[in-house]
């Protein structure tokens, strides 16, 4: 088993030095959900949230997390984030979440993928949470990353990732 990169002799937590590495371009895709009662799903769907347009603004708020990954994770690099999508859909039991981040760095973007879907999915809560308290969060998982030193990865089991 490799070494911890993160870990210096000593055992402290450090950042790792990406300095010597070649920036290339990379991707990641991550997906999560936001459970919701069917009361509230029939209010997203019918765009009569109180709070207003709980799918633009979930969206948007995404794109900001990925944009401040690493003012939120300590040991995450600052990297240009080039591109940064967020989807959300309503389905029967709550609203999809995907987000795709892309850069041309000296390391990979799946932090900010995940951050972008948790924001989202944040928001998404927040912004239902006074007509459903049982809103939940389920499921953030990378589903897809390209590019960078250890190649592409795709989720077994994760159509068009």
């Amino acid at each position: 088993m490799s070494t911890f990169t993160h870990l210096d002799q000593a055992g402290h937590a450090r950042m790792v030095d990406v300095t010597e590495k070649i920036p290339t371009v990379r991707s990641a895709t991550a997906r999560g959900f936001v459970r919701c009662a069917s009361d509230t799903v029939a209010a997203l769907a019918d765009s009569t949230v109180p709070k207003g347009d709980v799918l633009a603004v979930a969206r948007i708020a995404g794109i900001q997390g990925a944009k401040k990954t690493p003012d939120l994770l300590p040991l995450a690099h600052v990297i240009g984030v080039h591109g940064a999508s967020v989807d959300l859909a309503v389905t029967d039991a709550g609203v999809d979440i995907t987000a795709t981040v892309r850069t041309a760095d000296r390391t990979g973007v799946e932090m900010e993928a995940l951050t972008a879907v948790t924001v989202a999915a944040l928001t998404v809560v927040d912004m239902v949470k006074g007509i459903d308290r049982s809103a939940s969060i389920e499921n953030v998982r990378i589903v897809k990353k390209t590019g960078g030193r250890s190649g592409d990865w795709e989720r077994p089991g994760e159509a068009n990732a």
